[in-house]
């Protein structure tokens, strides 16, 4: 069974969205929009809750959150504790932010990154596994994302 993508985000990046969601579906993945449908001025935390939302219950497996600048979509996500949202903007942070953080969530800024970077940044995210069990990282990866959905449990080992 192939993840299901869940992407959403403000007025402001509803061009990209509208792109994104159009290349990932013709690419052959499953995407579930949660809006907004059109470009009239919505507030981001109600999407970012929203997107944080189906990615924690598991109506879908990986999100995309969108806004004008990335910052504030990302920091309404990462309210969730079972979601975590990296602010991205090339591919490389993309990639590391699933291999060394477990992110299931990218953000992006519409003002600030094409739409061939977004896409080159989305290919890394969904193309790159978790390195956190791999037996080179000796599991420091996954103990700290551990922490990341503990924080109680971080600050009594620190």
């Amino acid at each position: 069974m192939a993840d299901i993508i869940a992407i959403a985000s403000d007025h402001a990046a509803i061009d990209l969205k509208q792109a994104l969601v159009q290349w990932l579906r013709q690419s052959g993945h499953d995407v579930l929009d949660l809006g907004p449908s059109d470009g009239a001025s919505v507030d981001y935390p109600d999407y970012g809750y929203k997107l944080a939302e189906a990615v924690a219950i598991g109506e879908a497996q990986k999100g995309i959150a969108l806004c004008g600048s990335g910052i504030g979509i990302s920091i309404a996500v990462n309210r969730h504790p079972a979601v975590r949202c990296a602010l991205v903007s090339e591919m490389l942070s993309a990639q590391l932010a699933r291999e060394h953080n477990d992110a299931n969530v990218i953000a992006m800024g519409a003002r600030l990154i094409g739409i061939e970077q977004a896409k080159a940044c989305v290919s890394a995210f969904l193309s790159t596994p978790f390195g956190g069990s791999d037996e080179g990282t000796k599991g420091r990866h996954e103990r700290r994302v551990t922490k990341l959905s503990h924080p109680r449990f971080a600050k009594e080992h620190v």
